[in-house]
């Protein structure tokens, strides 16, 4: 038994390797911003968990843009520090989307661990013009309701951008899960939702500014998928793999 968690554990850090060299530039860009973020702000329980939940977090997109099942992991952790910071923000949606990942991303990546890379690279499909009325349909019905409902049954001061990363990144969460590649616009989209919505939190003084920048990394993440990630037949063919009809 103990043979065999050595093993996954080499495994899980081997699926670290092997990711687009522009994805480690990405990376190691974005925690010397937050590290810089961090020492010159006072150092408090939510900005070390604010510092901890972000490189995890950078690390998690980062891998599902490598078609890596390390995000699993990665996603799960960086995940319980965002509901800390989200409930201490007052952001109470951005909680409930990180449970949206959990359930959507990261368990059934954890379960399907050992074939989620190769599952994914193999069964990569695209949206037909259904699939792009239904998601964006999906996509403004829970805004506006997660919104409505948010913003009446607590004291959430920002419901309206609270509601609308919550929903783009719920679709998000549900079109990776079904394998289209499409989830990248809803994941530039979430990106930029993400970075409103923090940077008012950070403007109204309840949150760090780390949650702006890793909402902007994550946008640089997305388009940077567009040319190099396994999800689109760009990158695809850098990878010699079959092209996504």
């Amino acid at each position: 038994m103990q043979g065999a968690n050595e093993n996954y554990f080499k495994w899980l850090f081997k699926q670290l390797k092997g990711w687009p060299q522009q994805n480690y530039y990405l990376f190691w860009f974005s925690l010397g911003c937050q590290i810089m973020t961090l020492v010159d702000h006072p150092i408090t329980p939510v900005a070390i968990i604010t510092f901890i939940g972000t490189t995890l977090g950078v690390l998690c997109v980062l891998a599902i843009n490598a078609t890596k099942a390390v995000n699993g992991w990665l996603g799960l952790l960086s995940a319980a520090c965002f509901i800390y910071v989200g409930f201490e923000a007052k952001n109470y949606l951005s909680m409930f989307e990180q449970l949206a990942y959990v359930l959507t991303l990261d368990i059934p990546i954890l379960i399907s661990v050992r074939t989620w890379n190769d599952d994914t690279k193999n069964h990569l499909k695209k949206f037909s013009s259904k699939e792009w009325i239904i998601s964006i349909i999906f996509t403004l019905v829970v805004w506006a309701l997660s919104a409505y409902l948010i913003g009446h049954l607590t004291n959430d001061p920002r419901p309206i951008y609270d509601g609308m990363a919550f929903a783009i990144s719920l679709t998000g969460g549900i079109v990776c899960f079904l394998r289209y590649n499409n989830q990248y616009f809803w994941w530039l989209t979430s990106g930029i939702a993400q970075l409103i919505l923090w940077a008012i939190t950070f403007k109204q003084g309840d949150a760090s500014l780390g949650m702006a920048i890793n909402s902007s990394v994550y946008v640089v993440n997305d388009i940077l998928a567009f040319t190099v990630s396994p999800w689109f037949n760009t990158g695809r063919r850098r990878l010699g793999l079959k092209e996504i009809k």
